[in-house]
């Protein structure tokens, strides 16, 4: 797998990710693949999509577990049905 920098892809980056590497696949939002994605998805988690936030909280929650990331957001907690 790549490693990426930081948590910022430019376009040639972000369009070499498959799908599944995105916390809202259907429109490409959230990537997260790496460990420094999965804090930027954590600490960008309040503009998602209302209706897409249980399954983004979850899909955050599983790549954070694969990278070693401890997620501390009570919010995504919640809306993963963990708290």
């Amino acid at each position: 797998m790549k490693s990426f920098e930081n948590d910022r892809l430019d376009a040639e980056e972000r369009r070499e990710l498959s799908d599944s590497d995105f916390g809202i696949p259907e429109t490409r939002e959230f990537p997260i693949p790496d460990a420094a994605h999965v804090r930027a998805a954590e600490a960008y988690f309040r503009y998602a999509p209302e209706d897409k936030k249980s399954e983004l909280a979850r899909f955050i929650l599983k790549k954070a577990n694969e990278f070693g990331v401890h997620v501390k957001s009570p919010v995504i907690l919640e809306h993963a049905g963990l708290s």
